[in-house]
């Protein structure tokens, strides 16, 4: 069974932006699906679907190797 969890990014401010973070977090394993609702210049909603639940540290460091910062986990 799929589980989804929701993040806050910050200093995504285009479709080039969220399309980064987007492939970096992709590469992870386990991961379904990765739906971005951006937020230029704010929080922007990530949302990774994945097949187990990931540790904070993974989806950290994907969104830093794409040059944002995560700001919050949410669930």
């Amino acid at each position: 069974m799929s589980t989804t969890s929701t993040y806050a990014v910050t200093g995504m401010t285009c479709e080039h932006c969220a399309r980064a973070v987007r492939e970096e977090i992709e590469q992870l394993d386990g991961v379904i699906a990765v739906d971005i609702d951006l937020a230029a210049g704010g929080s922007s909603r990530v949302a990774v679907t994945a097949d187990t639940p990931l540790p904070l540290h993974q989806i950290r460091g994907a969104v830093e190797e794409a040059g944002y910062h995560l700001a919050t986990a949410a669930s």
